[in-house]
C-alpha cells in the first residue's frame, strides 16, 4: 500500500476542489498550481506522457546528480590521497594532528547541517547548491597555499560547512522528481558514483604522484586539480539544474504538469517555503527520525574512519605510499556495483528497505573481523577486507531513502534531514579520532568501534522495520486502507505523516 501509484480512472478528475485548493491558507506548495491543471487533460493523455517525462528527467537530472556526487566525494577523499605523499611532514601534521585535520571538516559539517536544510527549504535549491559548489571549489584551490597546521584546519572547517548542503539538497531534488518506487534505485545509483570518485581519485592521485616539479608539491597539485574541476562544474550545475518540476526548462508546460502528477502519489507535495515550528518539534520527537539518526551516527563513525585512514591501513600492511593510493581503486568498483544492486532490490521487492539495510551491513562486518584476526603476513587478504568497508554507502543511501519516503511535512522533513546529518557529522568526527597512531597497523580500538556500529545498525534497522509495519497495520485498522486522493491533498497542504490518516510507511 505504501508504494501504490496515484491511480485515477480515465476521465475522472482529481477530487480536490479547485476553489478550496486555491483558497486554503495552508496551501503554499510550489507545485499546487500546476497540479490544478491536471484536470485539463484526460487520464489517457497524462498516462501517455509519463514514460516520456520520466525518460527526460533521467537523462537530465540523473547525470547532473551523479557528476555532482563524483566531484564532491573527490573533495572529501582529497585529504586521504594527499596524505599518501608529503602532506603530513610539510604541514607538521604528525601524531594526533592529522586526525584533527580529518575531523575538523566534520565540525564544519556539523555546524552547518541544520541551517543548510532550512535554507534548502526556503531558497531555490539548484541556485543554492550551485553557489555552494562554487565556494567550495575556491576553498579547495586555497589548500595549495596552506603553510601550517592552523591554516589547513581553518580551510577544512570551511570546506565542511559548504559541503554540508550537498546531500540534503540532492535528496530534496530526488523527492521532487521521482515517485516512491523510483527513488531507491536512483538514489543508490548517484551514491554509487562515490565509487566512481574513488576510482578516479585513486588514478588521479597515482598519476599526479609521478609529476615532479620544484614549484608545487604532489599533495598541492591534488588539491588544485580537484578544485578546478569543481569550479568548472559549478557553472554547469547553475545553468542546467532546475529548482523544481515547475521550472524545468527541458520539459514542456504539459510535461511539467505530468511531472507534478507523477510525484503527487508520494503524498508529500513538492515543496513549501514556510517554516512551521510544530513540525520541527514533531521531527525531534519522532521515533523513526531517532532510529534513522542513530543509523546516521553509525555510518558516520565508519565513514570518518575509513575515508581518512584507508591509506594508513594499507600502508600498515606493507605497501608504499603511491601503491597505497592505487590499491584503493577496487574499492570504487565495489561501491559502484554493490550500491545500485541494493537500490534495484529495494525498488523491486516491496517493503524491503530495512531488511536490505540490515543484510548489507554483514559483509563489511566480516571484513572488519578479518582485519582484526588475519595475520599481517597475509597482506592481500587484509587489503581485501579493507575494500569491503566501502560498502558503507549502501546503508547511508537506504537510510536517506527511508527519510525521503516516510517523512511528510516540509519543515518536518528538513528538520529530520538536518538531524540525520548532524548525527552523521558527529559520527565522522568520532570515526576520524578512534584510529590511534600507537595501534598501527591493526588499530584495535577503531576496529572495535566500527564492529559495534555495524551490529547496532542491524538491530536498529530491524526495530524500525517492525515499528513501521505495526504502525501501518494500526492505521489500516483505524482508518481503513489509505485513500490516494485524500493523501495527495494532505501532501499539497503540507500535512505531516503523523497527522495524515491516509499516509502509509514504506518499509
Amino acid at each position: 500500500m505504501a508504494e501504490k501509484q496515484h491511480e485515477i480512472s480515465p476521465g475522472r478528475e482529481p477530487s480536490i476542489d479547485e476553489g478550496q485548493f486555491a483558497a486554503e491558507k495552508q496551501m503554499r506548495d510550489i507545485g499546487a498550481d500546476l497540479y490544478l491543471e491536471v484536470r485539463q487533460y484526460s487520464r489517457e493523455e497524462l498516462e501517455a506522457e509519463r514514460k516520456v517525462v520520466l525518460r527526460k528527467i533521467d537523462w537530465v537530472i540523473m547525470p547532473m546528480i551523479c557528476m555532482t556526487y563524483t566531484i564532491q566525494f573527490l573533495d572529501k577523499l582529497s585529504l586521504n590521497y594527499a596524505n599518501a605523499y608529503t602532506l603530513t611532514p610539510d604541514l607538521g601534521l604528525q601524531g594526533v594532528r592529522y586526525g584533527w585535520v580529518a575531523a575538523i571538516f566534520n565540525f564544519g559539517y556539523l555546524f552547518w547541517a541544520l541551517p543548510a536544510n532550512y535554507l534548502i527549504q526556503r531558497l531555490p535549491v539548484s541556485k543554492y547548491t550551485g553557489t555552494m559548489i562554487l565556494l567550495w571549489s575556491l576553498l579547495l584551490c586555497c589548500h595549495v597555499a596552506a603553510k601550517n597546521y592552523a591554516g589547513i584546519l581553518a580551510l577544512r572547517f570551511l570546506l565542511g560547512m559548504f559541503e554540508a548542503s550537498i546531500s540534503p539538497a540532492i535528496m530534496n531534488i530526488v523527492s521532487m522528481f521521482y515517485t516512491r518506487s523510483e527513488q531507491p534505485l536512483r538514489m543508490c545509483v548517484f551514491l554509487a558514483f562515490n565509487g566512481m570518485a574513488t576510482m578516479v581519485g585513486a588514478l588521479l592521485g597515482y598519476g599526479l604522484g609521478h609529476a615532479n616539479s620544484p614549484h608545487i608539491k604532489t599533495w598541492q597539485l591534488i588539491f588544485l586539480v580537484i578544485g578546478l574541476l569543481n569550479f568548472v562544474w559549478a557553472w554547469v550545475f547553475l545553468w542546467v539544474m532546475p529548482d523544481s518540476p515547475s521550472s524545468a526548462k527541458f520539459l514542456t508546460h504539459k510535461q511539467r504538469i505530468v511531472a507534478i502528477d507523477r510525484i503527487a502519489s508520494n503524498m508529500i507535495g513538492v515543496k513549501t517555503k514556510q517554516f512551521q515550528k510544530a513540525q520541527a518539534i514533531e521531527a525531534v520527537l519522532d521515533f523513526k527520525v531517532l532510529c534513522l539518526a542513530l543509523i546516521g551516527l553509525c555510518c558516520g563513525v565508519i565513514n570518518g574512519g575509513v575515508s581518512n585512514f584507508s591509506s594508513s591501513l594499507i600502508r600498515g600492511f606493507g605497501f608504499s605510499g603511491i601503491y597505497a593510493t592505487l590499491l584503493q581503486l577496487p574499492t570504487g568498483a565495489i561501491e559502484f556495483i554493490i550500491i545500485p544492486v541494493c537500490g534495484i532490490a529495494a525498488g523491486y521487492f516491496r517493503n524491503t528497505r530495512c531488511l536490505i539495510l540490515a543484510l548489507i551491513c554483514l559483509p563489511p562486518l566480516a571484513g572488519l573481523l578479518g582485519i582484526r584476526l588475519t595475520p599481517l603476513s597475509q597482506r592481500w587478504s587484509l587489503v581485501g577486507c579493507t575494500w569491503l568497508q566501502y560498502i558503507v554507502g549502501a546503508p547511508v543511501i537506504l537510510s536517506w531513502n527511508l527519510l525521503t519516503t516516510n517523512i511528510a511535512g516540509h519543515t518536518k522533513r528538513s528538520t529530520a534531514n538536518g538531524i540525520w546529518f548532524v548525527f552523521y557529522a558527529a559520527g565522522n568526527v568520532a570515526g576520524a579520532n578512534i584510529f590511534f597512531a600507537r595501534e598501527a597497523p591493526r588499530y584495535y580500538s577503531a576496529l572495535t568501534g566500527l564492529i559495534v556500529c555495524y551490529c547496532a545498525m542491524v538491530v536498529i534497522a530491524g526495530v524500525l522495520g517492525v515499528w513501521m509495519w505495526w504502525e501501518n497495520k494500526r492505521r489500516d485498522k483505524l482508518y481503513g486502507q489509505g485513500d490516494n486522493d485524500e493523501g495527495i491533498q494532505d501532501g499539497f497542504r503540507d500535512v505531516t505523516d503523523k497527522e495524515a490518516r491516509h499516509f502509509r510507511y514504506a518499509l
